[in-house]
């Protein structure tokens, strides 16, 4: 059975409607998605488990705050990981949750 997956990143200006792509494999497709904010990364996410996604990273801009609410935003209906950097680069070195 194929893995279906996803990363979620958080960039200004992105948008999960328009910035995402997927890269196919023969066990798993990643659907790899932009979002600008925690908000719009809930609703991605929920979006994404409806496509059939049982496993969501998310980068490291997200902080322990993001992180739960993605977790919240799809329940048990998909597993939801994370890379973590206290400090993101792409975030001018601060976490997440001092952004959003």
């Amino acid at each position: 059975m194929k893995l279906k997956a996803a990363f979620i990143f958080v960039a200004p200006e992105a948008d999960y409607r328009k910035n995402r792509s997927v890269v196919e494999t023969p066990q798993v497709d990643l659907t790899v998605v932009g979002v600008k904010d925690y908000a719009m990364a809930s609703i991605a996410a929920q979006e994404l488990v409806s496509e059939g996604v049982g496993a969501i990273e998310l980068c490291g801009g997200f902080g322990i705050n993001g992180t739960a609410e993605v977790k919240k935003a799809v329940g048990d209906k998909a597993v939801v990981g994370v890379v973590r950097f206290d400090n993101h680069p792409g975030l001018n070195f601060k976490s997440g949750d001092e952004i959003f």
